[in-house]
């Protein structure tokens, strides 16, 4: 009652040796045979996935190369899988994986979460937002997509995963005097970083990938070439008067003491790779924090920021999208947020139309009810 089916798969390239792929069926003969015309066929066609067990840590590895071999944003996604996916699906067969594992793994990824680091010391994670969850979930089910469409596949199916829904207005970002304050509160390296953000809105990553060569002090300008960007669009970036004088110093100081640095923004020469805890340093000193004590302040609010204040400064919104790189106008909109100090503003412009025009009825109307002058004889 027991039958062992192998299906030749083909051979080694690199050592010639035969691949079978083996399955123990419990039944019948009939059983076993109906398993291997299936497998034969399947096979055919190609889309035989084959039994081997296929764990979700090889199609995430899948998913990276195919990351860095097509020029997408490998980083980002290279941190997502190492401090999230891989610790918690790295080790499942990827035939196990179905939407209750998903489930569970948004609701772990709901909660608060306190990490041992490197070195001993604790980390508090925060709850994910939604949107967050739903790009770490698109890379995974693009991990099974890519192990399906493979030849021969490493799996037979990608298991449904479910999205979350996500609030997309955005709410952070800074006043000029909370900017001030964190500034102050940052390591001098990191100063320039953030009043390049506050100023124009690009991308965090954009900021510190700067070169020297992309700088124009003389037209006042930085420019971002195709493949420098998030969506591979070139930007001419104009620089403020205070940001063309941050640079100007940025310069003189490279000039001096590290000739050979092509970084913009550097840590004694070497490129400024991450500054989190400096960051959540800061944003405590200045006292922006929320009720658990923890920073309240992203530096992606400063992204925001920059949008907001491009549209405020009477930038049309044409160039302040091609200044911070926002290719949509869906997205573009969702960043330039009203603040509070907005709402109160428009508010007193409407108490002084309404006033005017309360005074101009007042002044037809004593005009119009005045009494007529004695006729002149």
């Amino acid at each position: 009652r027991t039958f062992l089916v192998r299906v030749f798969l083909g051979r080694d390239p690199s050592t010639g040796k035969r691949i079978y792929d083996n399955k123990t069926i419990h039944g019948s003969k009939k059983d076993a045979q109906q398993y291997l015309n299936g497998a034969l066929r399947e096979l055919d066609l190609g889309t035989f996935a084959g039994t081997d067990g296929t764990v979700v840590g090889a199609l995430l590895d899948g998913l990276l190369l195919d990351y860095k071999i097509n020029g997408k944003r490998y980083d980002w996604a290279e941190l997502v899988v190492r401090v999230h996916l891989r610790p918690y699906f790295g080790s499942m067969k990827a035939s196990k994986v179905g939407t209750d594992q998903i489930q569970a793994y948004i609701a772990a990824r709901q909660e608060k979460q306190v990490r041992t680091m490197p070195g001993g010391k604790k980390r508090v994670i925060q709850p994910a937002a939604n949107a967050t969850i739903n790009r770490e979930l698109a890379l995974l089910r693009r991990s099974f997509n890519l192990g399906r469409m493979a030849t021969p596949p490493k799996i037979a199916s990608t298991p449904f995963i479910p999205m979350l829904a996500e609030n997309n207005v955005r709410k952070g970002f800074f006043e000029h005097d909370a900017f001030l304050a964190v500034r102050q509160a940052l390591p001098e390296e990191v100063r320039p970083v953030i009043t390049f953000a506050y100023y124009t809105g690009c991308r965090k990553g954009e900021i510190l990938a700067l070169k020297w060569v992309q700088v124009d002090l003389a037209e006042r300008a930085v420019r971002l070439e195709p493949g420098e960007t998030k969506n591979d669009e070139a930007r001419m970036i104009p620089l403020a008067p205070e940001l063309y004088e941050m640079l100007v110093l940025q310069k003189a100081v490279r000039d001096l003491h590290f000739p050979e640095s092509p970084w913009v923004f550097s840590r004694s020469g070497a490129p400024i790779l991450d500054f989190r805890a400096a960051w959540e340093d800061a944003c405590k000193t200045a006292g922006l924090v929320d009720a658990d004590g923890e920073p309240a302040k992203l530096f992606h609010d400063l992204r925001r920021t920059g949008v907001r204040n491009l549209i405020r400064a009477g930038v049309p919104e044409r160039v302040a999208m091609m200044i911070s790189g926002h290719k949509t106008r869906a997205v573009f909109d969702r960043y330039n947020i009203v603040s509070e100090t907005d709402m109160k503003d428009a508010a007193r412009r409407l108490g002084e139309y309404l006033a005017h025009k309360g005074t101009q009825t007042d002044a037809r109307h004593t005009i119009g009810t005045q009494a007529p002058q004695d006729p002149i004889i």
